[in-house]
């Protein structure tokens, strides 16, 4: 079955978000309106709880071990 948008706005939204994510149309507003019903089964402040978990797990700095020349160099695009 084909996708037919025949609203204007709608038809550049969906136009605009293929384009960035690189996918068809129709899997853009696929993906789209998956991502809406997702956030409407689980509520803000449970989503932001786990934003924030992640972040800090994220930052843990025992995570992280000191940058060497090697590292920075490596960064610079240096061999």
């Amino acid at each position: 079955m084909a996708l037919n948008i025949r609203d204007e706005r709608a038809a550049t939204l969906a136009r605009r978000l293929a384009d960035r994510k690189g996918v068809s149309m129709t899997e853009a507003v696929i993906a789209a309106l998956e991502s809406a019903l997702l956030r409407q089964e689980r509520p803000l402040p449970e989503r932001l709880a786990d934003i924030a978990a992640d972040a800090k797990r994220l930052s843990d700095p025992r995570r992280f071990r000191p940058a060497g020349k090697r590292d920075i160099d490596a960064a610079w695009g240096h061999s």
